[in-house]
């Protein structure tokens, strides 16, 4: 049997919230909800595009991580602010997506901080 592993963003939230960024279990990689914050420059930029496009950044450093990428995803889920995004951000997500084609759900809710636009969990499946 395979053991689970844990894999970390760096972020001292993750010890305080008591998650993990992604958790490895066998073939099986669960990416905790991502939002677009920048950790290079410590930022969460403003615009929506940008968030989309740092959302992605971040799961992606998470999979590979785990020895997989976005095309591995095989469920995702958006939760959005603001159900106007939606037509902003399909074309984002279709070009990440565009071989995995993953099961897909948007959600509009609130987010932890008033600037967080759009937050995107995925779970994906290494192959071989």
């Amino acid at each position: 049997m395979t053991a689970r592993r844990r894999i970390s963003s760096g972020s001292a939230f993750e010890a305080v919230a008591g998650y993990s960024r992604a958790v490895v279990d066998g073939a099986d990689i669960f990416v905790s909800g991502t939002t677009g914050y920048d950790y290079a420059a410590m930022v969460l930029p403003d615009d929506l595009v940008a968030q989309t496009h740092g959302c992605f950044a971040n799961i992606a450093a998470a999979l590979a991580l785990a020895g997989a990428s976005l095309d591995d995803v095989v469920r995702v889920r958006y939760i959005v602010t603001d159900a106007d995004y939606a037509d902003i951000v399909f074309p984002i997500f279709g070009a990440y997506f565009a071989k995995a084609r993953p099961a897909a759900t948007l959600i509009v809710a609130g987010l932890l901080q008033p600037q967080m636009k759009i937050e995107i969990e995925v779970t994906a499946r290494r192959q071989g």
